[in-house]
């Protein structure tokens, strides 16, 4: 029996997994005839969703969330038995801005403490001078990106909103909107912040992997009611995906991977724009490499598992940054958005290192650690937060409450 599935995309290096299922014959394999429908805005994927175009996409991690919890129009019942790998961000700033920066001492280190400290020193003169506030993009409001920059800024004493401006743009036209001064900085997925410093127009001045290791970035969005009426289906897309995850992250691979990326079909870039963020070797100016092994990881470290201490870290912002009340109600919504027993029926069988927990404390590895597992052997981490910070999901109430007192949220 063939399984015909349509998936949505974004030109985005994390579309790997479902790339390289399509083009390497693992989907193939499990009996799914599966078509890429490339999209231009994760509103579209979105939208696709809901009126029944296509029954899964990479997604951003939050994006289903809010569409169960009605944060977004025209949104449909939305779950996510997989997640497509772990980092893949970076915040990239102009080259005048980093030029500010450096006086108030940021290093090309890529140190989210000392380039934020540096950012916030810049902020202040600006305003004592009676300057513009500064305007940084994320891709879109119920993202990773939004969450992740919020987080940094607040954490080095910036309040989003108040101090910088924070708007939304598609990813592939930040690096142009970079060049010609409507932006001062933004955060995206690669291979948009490498196409910004190839271009001359930016530098990375931090990544997604140091202000949050081994972090959530986007997932595989099921329409709720496909999931629930082809299992079959969705057992067999999701074995796809694992073995696309496993060639994807393995090394020998990563220069093919990059040519199948680079097809006008897939993201349509330059293959050589796709490789710093494959290999982990940095672009962050035109004469400046900065070695990131973890900036993306497709799936050592269970990448490809739906955390429900995922889902729920993004609830959390989604309050502190008021875009849902903080209810029981809301939180189990978010909690039930993220579905691991989906991904153990369809992995199970295959002998897959499987987490014996389905949320976990994050923040709270300081290094590579084995846990307990069945199937494979499983080691995670290291998860920290830049800031020391820990997230524990049994204790959400609490965290929220002290987010909600925080001097940034009280002033957003």
């Amino acid at each position: 029996m063939t399984h015909r599935i349509i998936a949505g995309f974004m030109p985005l290096l994390d579309s790997a997994l479902l790339v390289a299922a399509r083009t390497k014959g693992f989907a193939e394999a499990e009996g799914i005839d599966l078509t890429l429908l490339r999209e231009t805005s994760w509103a579209n994927i979105r939208d696709r969703i809901a009126v029944g175009h296509v029954q899964v996409a990479h997604m951003l991690g939050p994006m289903p969330i809010a569409c169960n919890l009605g944060l977004t129009p025209l949104a449909a019942p939305t779950v996510v038995p997989m997640a497509l790998g772990l980092g893949g961000n970076a915040v990239t700033v102009s080259n005048a801005l980093w030029s500010l920066m450096e006086r108030e001492g940021a290093r090309p280190d890529l140190s989210p403490a000392g380039t934020g400290h540096a950012l916030r020193e810049v902020v202040a003169c600006r305003a004592r001078d009676g300057w513009a506030r500064l305007r940084f993009a994320v891709v879109h409001p119920h993202s990773s990106h939004n969450y992740e920059l919020r987080y940094w800024l607040s954490a080095c004493g910036i309040v989003p909103g108040q101090d910088i401006d924070i708007l939304i743009l598609p990813p592939s036209l930040m690096p142009d909107a970079l060049a010609s001064g409507a932006l001062d900085g933004f955060c995206a997925g690669e291979p948009w912040n490498t196409v910004a410093v190839a271009q001359g127009s930016g530098r990375i001045a931090t990544v997604k992997a140091a202000i949050w290791r081994q972090s959530p970035e986007k997932v595989l969005g099921v329409d709720a009611a496909w999931a629930g009426t082809h299992p079959e289906a969705l057992d067999a897309l999701l074995r796809a995906l694992h073995r696309a995850a496993v060639w994807c992250g393995t090394p020998a691979n990563r220069e093919e991977l990059a040519a199948l990326l680079s097809d006008p079909a897939h993201v349509g870039c330059p293959a050589d724009r796709l490789l710093p963020a494959l290999t982990g070797q940095l672009r962050i100016a035109p004469d400046e490499v900065a070695a990131v092994p973890d900036f993306f990881v497709p799936q050592a470290s269970a990448a490809t598992f739906p955390w429900k201490s995922h889902a729920l870290w993004f609830y959390s912002q989604m309050v502190r940054w008021g875009q849902v009340a903080h209810a029981p109600r809301a939180a189990q919504i978010a909690r039930d958005t993220y579905r691991p027993d989906l991904y153990r029926r369809a992995l199970g069988p295959l002998g897959v290192a499987l987490p014996s927990a389905n949320a976990k404390v994050e923040g709270a590895l300081t290094r590579p650690t084995p846990v307990g597992s069945s199937g494979a052997s499983l080691v995670l981490g290291p998860d920290g937060f830049f800031d020391g910070a820990r997230f524990d999901p049994d204790s959400l109430d609490a965290y929220v409450a002290a987010q909600q007192g925080s001097p940034d949220a009280q002033r957003a």
